[in-house]
């Protein structure tokens, strides 16, 4: 996923989706359909507890995404589907990254921390556990600045999205 802010046309797509079995399949579904490439997905309770949040992070052509989004609306149980800017919308993400560190590489790799405002979740023998949050771009330039240093692994929740001021997402 760390290419995603690397390559043109990439989209973000919310949905308020009923809660239930089956959903989420009939939902790639159409994106598979369209030869459509979902990056990240992301899928969470919504605030009332019949309905689930939808983040789908996907590239591809916006003609043909925009007929995905009319396919997806016509679906039971959508309730609403819109895409998202970073100027219409607040975009955020997590990752967690596990890192080997010695005993002179753990100042510059605190240092990247701070600079980067993650935080350090655990240390056990050699290995540094952070954590960071921001937009796409902020945690792909920390996983750039980590990788001298001997980069174990990452993991990352894909875009969350909310839409700024009384639009609903």
């Amino acid at each position: 996923m760390n290419e995603i802010a690397d390559k043109k046309n990439i989209h973000t797509i919310s949905m308020l989706v009923a809660n239930k079995p089956g959903v989420l399949v009939r939902v790639a579904l159409v994106f598979a359909r369209r030869a459509y490439n979902i990056d990240a997905l992301v899928v969470s309770p919504a605030f009332n507890e019949k309905f689930s949040r939808m983040t789908i992070t996907a590239q591809g052509d916006p003609k043909t995404l925009d007929q995905i989004i009319k396919q997806v609306n016509k679906l039971i149980d959508v309730i609403h589907v819109s895409e998202h800017s970073d100027v219409d919308a607040v975009h955020h993400e997590l990752a967690l990254v596990k890192v080997k560190f010695t005993p002179a590489t753990k100042p510059h790799i605190a240092k990247l921390t701070k600079k980067y405002k993650a935080t350090i979740m655990d240390t056990t023998k050699n290995v540094l556990v952070i954590s960071q949050s921001g937009t796409t771009a902020e945690l792909n330039e920390f996983e750039s600045a980590l990788k001298k240093y001997h980069l174990i692994e990452m993991v990352r929740t894909g875009k969350v999205v909310m839409a700024r001021g009384h639009e609903e997402t």
